[in-house]
């Protein structure tokens, strides 16, 4: 088993290619096969990781992208952020989430706390 670490992009590309053919049909683990799809597949992650790395998102996106998975309303949010109007602020970035804000929308919607501490991209005041 010949395998090379990925120093540059088509070291990148040939490594993606020979792992994807891997995916119609996944190799046993602890096969010789299944063993050089697991060391490639930790290869294309790191290089990803290093070279492609997804930051997370800001703190209204987040809360927004777990209302669209939950189906939740603004008026659902209440309970965490407090009165409607605040969500609505909230929500139009116009107020920045406090510290009790975020740790209750951590608890209740599981809402990943790394996201929720970013600096939020305040609108100017009109």
């Amino acid at each position: 088993m010949e395998i090379r670490p990925i120093h540059t992009e088509a070291d990148y590309k040939a490594a993606l290619s020979e792992v994807s053919a891997y995916f119609d049909s996944e190799p046993e683990s602890g096969t010789p096969d299944g063993d050089r799809f697991e060391v490639l597949l930790a290869l294309v992650e790191s290089y990803e990781a290093k070279h492609f790395p997804i930051d997370l998102p800001d703190p209204v996106e987040a809360i927004k992208f777990r209302m669209e998975q939950a189906g939740l309303t603004p008026k659902d949010l209440v309970p965490a952020i407090g009165r409607l109007n605040r969500v609505y602020e909230i929500l139009a970035r116009k107020r920045p989430l406090t510290i009790n804000m975020i740790w209750r929308l951590h608890e209740k919607f599981g809402i990943p706390a790394e996201s929720l501490i970013r600096p939020p991209k305040l609108k100017a005041a009109a």
